[in-house]
């Protein structure tokens, strides 16, 4: 038996999704526009980068390759191949373009249903559900009520929040609930309390998730939001990969908001750290905890909230650098059988209108070493990796996608 390790680097799309349309997102390329900017001199910033995009180590397990596959954008495509190395991207089915569905479909469960949202509307939350929250939450009232970006929401009320003890709402294209509040004038565990609350009496609209966002300081010259942040999802709607080898006896480590994304099914242990570089450390030495048939998925948020969302090309561009240059400390770390897959869940493409997500394509690259690799195309479905991560780790299929593990270990 070997071991698995998944990495999602959150909002990493690489454009060309079939029905990016739909969803206004026609156009849109997360890579692609990013690499652009930086081969323009956009993506620069003093004290923090400079030139051309520079990810030779994702290349060489195929991203650049990948990106063909999925739009024909190509980025050192002919960057050498690590031995073992395979490539290829894949596409949604899910209704929607959030976290949740990027994740339970990785692990094999799309989700056909559409989410509840939240109207273009100020106020944006119906009337009878703010009374019931306020009632059962013991609170002052709240404040927000609109669609708005994390930051500059606590930029604008965080004073307000502080003085009145009302509580920071909003949310976004998602489907999500958020909640700002103060670690310390409001209290990190009540804010945990008050999301529950949420979200019991957000269940019947169908919302995916109730997010605590939790910031510090006194002023908004030095309002920051930490790293206790917390999801209340929803459950998947059937067992995951997750489960399936819980099930079996097997380890699933999450690293990172891993467990709350699947509400904390299927998942033997969470690990947190504080930014994509302390989670790196901590995944490294998830690597060397794990055993046969233990799978390790990690999801690096940082590219997602703090760049895409933010609009920020030059910090996006810094992080997949930053997280470029580790990458080698993982594959050093893989033992023969052993399956090492980066992939993403959704796009944030950070030169696109607004800052919610953008319907794009993933990649997925990887290695394994003792096997081919090599070329495994378009695929139908993100479910495709779970199943292919369910038949290296020995499961038996599963209902959904098609496993691509016999591509990469033909004439192994």
């Amino acid at each position: 038996m070997a071991r698995a390790f998944l990495f999602v680097l959150d909002s990493f799309g690489i454009g060309g999704a079939s029905d990016a349309d739909r969803f206004g997102d026609a156009g849109a390329n997360t890579f692609a526009h990013i690499a652009q900017a930086c081969a323009t001199g956009a993506a620069d910033r003093e004290g923090l980068r400079k030139g051309p995009l520079n990810v030779p180590n994702m290349l060489s397990v195929g991203l650049g390759r990948a990106s063909a596959t999925a739009t024909g954008f190509s980025l050192g495509e002919d960057q050498a191949a690590l031995p073992s190395s395979f490539h290829g991207a894949a596409e949604e089915v899910s209704s929607g373009k959030d976290t949740p569905s990027g994740h339970w479909e990785i692990t094999a469960v799309p989700v056909p249903f559409d989410w509840g949202y939240f109207p273009q509307t100020v106020p944006t939350f119906p009337s009878g559900l703010t009374a019931e929250i306020v009632a059962e939450a013991k609170l002052p009232g709240i404040l927000g009520d609109c669609h708005a970006s994390g930051t500059e929401i606590i930029e604008r009320y965080g004073g307000e929040h502080i003085r009145t003890g009302k509580p920071i709402c909003y949310t976004s294209a998602d489907s999500v609930y958020q909640i700002a509040a103060h670690e310390t004038h409001f209290g990190l565990e009540r804010l945990y309390e008050l999301c529950r609350i949420v979200r019991r009496l957000v269940d019947p609209l169908n919302i995916g998730r109730v997010i605590a966002r939790p910031f510090v300081g006194e002023s908004p010259a030095d309002f920051e939001r930490t790293a206790n942040r917390r999801d209340f999802a929803v459950p998947p709607p059937e067992p995951t990969l997750l489960d399936r080898l819980t099930a079996r006896g097997s380890k699933v480590i999450g690293m990172g908001k891993i467990g709350d994304i699947f509400a904390h099914q299927g998942v033997s242990e969470v690990r947190k750290a504080a930014g994509n570089m302390a989670l790196f450390d901590a995944t490294l030495q998830a690597m060397d905890d794990a055993r046969d048939g233990d799978l390790v998925f990690a999801n690096f948020v940082d590219f997602d909230t703090l760049y895409g969302h933010r609009r920020d090309i030059a910090g996006y561009a810094a992080a997949l650098e930053a997280f470029d240059k580790r990458l080698p400390e993982a594959v050093s770390k893989l033992k023969p059988g052993d399956l090492l897959l980066l992939t993403a869940d959704h796009g944030c493409d950070p030169t696109w209108t607004g800052s919610d997500h953008t319907r794009e394509r993933v990649p997925v690259v990887g290695i394994a070493p003792g096997l081919q690799g090599g070329d495994i195309g378009l695929r139908k479905t993100f479910a495709d990796i779970g199943e292919t991560v369910a038949e290296h780790l020995g499961l038996a299929r599963g209902r959904h996608g098609t496993s691509f593990y016999p591509a990469i270990a033909k004439n192994a």
